[in-house]
């Protein structure tokens, strides 16, 4: 068996190797996925306006489905980087909170598509001009399992920058660590107003992040 070291994860095997490769695939699909869809029905749906509707009221109205396919979707291949990271990186650092942390930000988007938020902020069409007077139980858990996928992402990336730092990989490090600075920054900015762009910003920045690393932990374990 190839034993693993900290600079260059290995996997045993050309079939293991094989699905390890398909399951991080899925990790750098994630975030383009997710941006295509979104970008694409923001610039298409009639009436939606990003700089003060969530990309999440996209899964309301008539064609909804698109969203709650594209959160669920992305979810599920966050998913299977997780497990693709959790193959390579098995007993060496990052190897277990990192990929618990990448499938936690894959369950939130799973969670996120599932449940959907209340119409608030003009859309769809007739609902409130600003944000839901009561929230229902689903609204409630569209809102937790957003929360666990961004902190639970941003966590990541301060795992993986730790791991990058004792490699000696000084920028990989230096942007993770930036990366959840960034994240963190945006979410908690008090700006009501800007809290829709900033979430489009957030999660760029989060889903790119993750298809980055994936890429590179493809790159290294393919070798």
């Amino acid at each position: 068996m190839a034993t693993a070291t900290i600079g260059r994860p290995t996997v045993a095997g050309g079939a293991a190797r094989r699905t390890t490769g398909v399951l991080l695939t899925g990790g750098i699909a994630s975030g383009p996925v997710f941006a295509v869809s979104a970008a694409a029905q923001v610039l298409s749906r009639d009436g939606f306006d990003l700089s003060r509707q969530p990309l999440s009221l996209l899964a309301l109205g008539e064609h909804g489905w698109i969203q709650i396919a594209t959160f669920v979707v992305s979810g599920l291949l966050a998913l299977a980087g997780a497990a693709g990271m959790r193959r390579v990186l098995r007993g060496q650092p990052a190897g277990t909170w990192g990929p618990r942390l990448v499938g936690a930000f894959g369950v939130g988007n799973v969670i996120g598509g599932v449940l959907v938020s209340d119409p608030s902020m003009g859309w769809p069409a007739g609902a409130p001009e600003g944000p839901a007077e009561t929230l229902s139980w689903h609204a409630v858990g569209h809102g937790v399992g957003a929360m666990l996928a961004f902190w639970s992402l941003t966590a990541a990336c301060l795992v993986f920058a730790r791991r990058y730092a004792r490699d000696g990989q000084r920028v990989a490090a230096t942007l993770s660590v930036a990366c959840a600075i960034v994240v963190a920054v945006v979410m908690v900015w008090p700006d009501h107003g800007s809290l829709s762009v900033r979430m489009a910003l957030g999660c760029a920045l989060l889903f790119g992040w993750l298809s980055v690393v994936s890429a590179r932990l493809l790159a290294v374990s393919s070798q």
